[in-house]
């Protein structure tokens, strides 16, 4: 809860990079882990800590305060953060992405006033058909309800996204299409469900909520990612929010992976496995599979990161084209499933060891496999760029 925000970002968060940061932070997170997974949510010591080290504006534009780190540096600081906790990495990543991209459309008053603050961050579920977005004189009157607010317990703000409707019901239209827009209001505007009890990622609190009828103005209606409406030039806001949520989801997956793996190579340099004659470090069986998932792990990293580099600094150089945006479109989707079949290796190996809360395995694994069902790791992505290479009629999304 907010409760626990109450410092400002420290000296060394300016001048250490955000992958640094996030190291120092790895001992907390690792011992507060298990209480946040028992909570649902962060606990206020791990949430001040996040805003100490500056780690909530990671992705703010400079000209409101912000940091407007590169994309590499962005991806190592999130898979920094999940090789201690998932959960809290989840949490820095869909708000980082939120706030970035809906400051950079927003008049600079407004995004300043909202996002200015290094405890405020935004927290948002899905789009959906069943929500109704009025417009009227000066916003927009806004009901339904939208699930999924990864860290909503932690943010001031909340977020929705809707379609906007005309006051007969007809759709309304902006520069030649319909209008769809993201809607910024206080969390204290909405109606929460705690209705957050799930495998994995238990610590993000990703609450349910509801509004009626709430106003929301203009200022607060960004079109995010509407190049006729974005203030912001950088290469960040050039890339959008959909490649910017894949880079930091997945390289959230690639630090659960890390960490299962690291325990698997621990557990075998002294466990004799009840199921071989062999010890574990001397079977060649799990001497061929580890080699196996170190090459597998490294190699999703090193094309995320390869096609992340090369799509920021196209960006930077506004030359980011199709073919770029696919690129890191496949990097991200190959990486969270890549990384997911190493969590799953490493939880299978360990054998019993696995199930023990003692242990490292149980509450990782359960948040590798929450985060392998997201959207952004669903193969009807990959599907999308092996068309785009074969040349077949393809129809372009999340890129």
């Amino acid at each position: 809860m907010n409760a626990g925000l109450q410092s400002a970002p420290t000296l060394g968060a300016a001048t250490r990079s955000a992958a640094e940061r996030a190291r120092g932070l790895q001992a907390l997170l690792d011992a507060h882990g298990p209480e946040m997974d028992r909570r649902r949510e962060l606990t206020p010591e791990v949430v001040d800590a996040l805003v100490q080290a500056d780690m909530l504006r990671l992705l703010l534009p400079k000209s409101l305060g912000g940091q407007e780190i590169d994309l590499l540096d962005y991806a190592r600081a999130c898979e920094t953060l999940a090789w201690a906790d998932a959960s809290t990495a989840w949490f820095v990543n869909q708000s980082n992405v939120s706030s970035a991209t809906s400051a950079a459309a927003m008049p600079p008053e407004t995004a300043a006033a909202v996002f200015g603050d290094p405890r405020d961050g935004l927290a948002w579920g899905a789009k959906h058909s069943k929500s109704r977005a009025v417009r009227v004189e000066g916003g927009y009157r806004l009901s339904g309800t939208w699930s999924f607010a990864s860290g909503g317990r932690h943010t001031r703000w909340l977020g929705a996204h809707s379609a906007v409707q005309n006051q007969n019901g007809s759709p309304h239209q902006r520069y030649g299409r319909p209008d769809d827009r993201s809607f910024v209001f206080l969390r204290a505007d909405a109606k929460i469900t705690d209705d957050w009890y799930v495998l994995g990622l238990r610590g993000t609190g990703s609450d349910t909520y509801t509004v009626e009828d709430l106003f929301v103005p203009d200022e607060r209606a960004p079109a995010r990612d509407a190049l006729e409406e974005r203030r912001e030039r950088g290469p960040l806001y050039t890339l959008q929010s959909t490649l910017l949520y894949a880079t930091g989801f997945c390289s959230v997956t690639l630090g659960v992976a890390r960490r299962l793996f690291e325990a698997y190579v621990e557990l075998a340099r002294g466990k004799q496995s009840r199921a071989s004659i062999n010890a574990m470090a001397v079977n060649n069986a799990i001497q061929r599979e580890i080699g196996q998932l170190e090459a597998k792990l490294s190699a999703a990293r090193a094309f995320l990161h390869e096609a992340a580099r090369e799509a920021y600094d196209a960006a930077s150089a506004g030359t980011l084209d199709v073919d770029g945006r696919l690129r890191l479109r496949l990097a991200t989707t190959h990486g969270m499933n890549e990384a997911t079949d190493v969590a799953i290796a490493a939880y299978r190996a360990a054998g019993t060891t696995a199930i023990l809360d003692s242990a490292p395995f149980e509450r990782r694994f359960r948040d590798a496999m929450s985060a392998s069902q997201h959207l952004q790791a669903m193969p009807p992505h990959i599907e999308m760029v092996g068309r785009h290479i074969i040349g077949t009629d393809n129809v372009l999304q999340n890129i």
